[in-house]
């Protein structure tokens, strides 16, 4: 693992990444390599899993696709899988390309055979996004009623989010631009994506606004510009951070961490060595 800083003074948006302590709203922890990111991240994901378990009865965790969270659940599966009480997680996923669960480009697919195979989840705890209906629409209105069943609140809370980000700056199917970003009502949304399959199906930013934790999993150089981008944040001057959605994943009354390696992590490195303002705080 590397230092986000060189110098002997940090800043407060940079946290040491030996720190065992929470990171707080938009800790950022660097690493050099995806293999080093995922195994960290596994690590504090494990430990956090059996805390909030001592305090509630089940632990409500949101699965990502692509391939930086399939590190993570290979590890999960693995070197911790004797350490999570599975039998206490409900897992349910931010969202999912619209095509059937055996198609390889489905999220449920990836995570079955990284993650839920390996695995002694219930199969009652698991709760993944229906792409069975004629018009995904529908489907969204299907998982929003499965969400409201189990969270009995105005928004669900979920325990932890996993997500990851693409080199636009989308987080799950949220990508830049998109009508799904205005809406502040619905839970599930059908959205479009520019590349295939185009439809999809996501969770609205008001859910993602009120997880208790929210975990970004970032590999890879061609993503520095969005994670830049997105560690700035979301400001209410302009629409600017519909260009990078990932900016506006900001909850409420939780916590977002970011799991980086350090090619996705260079330009913001750059930026605390020159001494410029990281998420309005002096580097």
């Amino acid at each position: 693992m590397v230092s986000a800083m060189k110098s002997p003074r940090k800043s407060p948006g940079i946290t040491d990444v030996n720190s065992k302590a929470d990171s707080g709203p938009r800790g950022l922890h660097i690493f050099p390599d995806v293999k080093a990111l995922s195994q960290a991240a596994a690590r504090n994901l494990a430990d956090r899993i059996k805390t909030t378990l001592t305090a509630q009865a089940s632990f409500s965790l949101v699965l990502a696709g692509g391939s930086t969270p399939g590190v993570l659940y290979q590890l999960l599966a693995s070197e911790y899988r004797d350490q999570i009480p599975w039998a206490q997680l409900h897992l349910f996923w931010g969202d999912e390309r619209y095509v059937p669960p055996s198609d390889p480009r489905s999220n449920y697919r990836m995570a079955r055979e990284t993650l839920l195979g390996h695995v002694p989840v219930p199969k009652e705890n698991l709760h993944p996004m229906p792409t069975e209906f004629p018009e995904a629409e529908k489907a969204a209105a299907a998982y929003e009623r499965l969400l409201r069943n189990h969270f009995p609140a105005a928004w669900p809370r979920f325990d932890l989010v996993l997500l990851g980000m693409g080199p636009d700056g989308h987080t799950a199917s949220l990508f830049p631009n998109s009508q799904a970003l205005d809406e502040q009502e619905r839970w599930v949304a059908a959205s479009r994506a520019p590349v295939e399959p185009v439809q999809r199906l996501t969770l609205t930013l008001p859910v993602l606004n009120h997880a208790a934790q929210v975990y970004f999993l970032v590999a890879g150089a061609e993503k520095s510009g969005a994670l830049r981008q997105a560690l700035a944040g979301k400001t209410d001057a302009s629409d600017d951070w519909k260009r990078c959605p990932a900016a506006a994943v900001q909850p409420m009354q939780g916590a977002v961490t970011w799991w980086t390696d350090q090619a996705a992590a260079k330009l913001i490195e750059a930026s605390v060595q020159g001494g410029r303002q990281i998420n309005g705080r002096q580097a």
